[in-house]
């Protein structure tokens, strides 16, 4: 069983693909009122601005049931893909992989916006699950940001 892996998963929103990858970029804390059955709190550490590469950011969110945590590093940023690149690099999540990598593109051609995960990953031994549930979670609040856009 291979111990590295790559995920992806896309979903068509309705709502402003440009919006969906600012807020990702510039205001993730923002979602601790877009999907608060998830988000439960979204931290900038270490003197770093929102949105700029190096910057930290420290998560709380409710997975499995569970209140959890994940210290990522805002890694790259690509304006013309609308791509954000997050690596783990504390918390929960490290509990079951050695690394983890999230990167998110909007694709905004047309009037439908596709967002894409990709989740990058490498389990500590081979009886770590898949991230599927991850991935389910990060769908669920991608459906939560695009609620909140098209009601407003």
């Amino acid at each position: 069983m291979a111990l590295s892996g790559i995920q992806t998963k896309q979903i068509t929103i309705k709502s402003d693909g440009d919006l969906f990858h600012e807020l990702l970029r510039y205001r993730p804390h923002q979602l601790v009122d877009i999907s608060p059955e998830y988000i439960k709190g979204v931290n900038l550490n270490d003197g770093h601005e929102w949105g700029t590469v190096g910057s930290i950011l420290t998560w709380t969110y409710l997975h499995e049931g569970k209140q959890k945590v994940a210290k990522e590093t805002l890694e790259a940023i690509d304006e013309d893909k609308k791509s954000v690149c997050y690596n783990v690099i504390g918390g929960d999540i490290l509990e079951a992989y050695k690394t983890f990598m999230t990167t998110v593109d909007v694709d905004t051609n047309g009037e439908e916006n596709v967002v894409t995960w990709t989740f990058h990953y490498e389990k500590l031994n081979g009886s770590v699950p898949n991230p599927d549930s991850l991935m389910d979670f990060a769908l669920s609040v991608t459906k939560d940001i695009e609620t909140h856009h098209l009601k407003n």
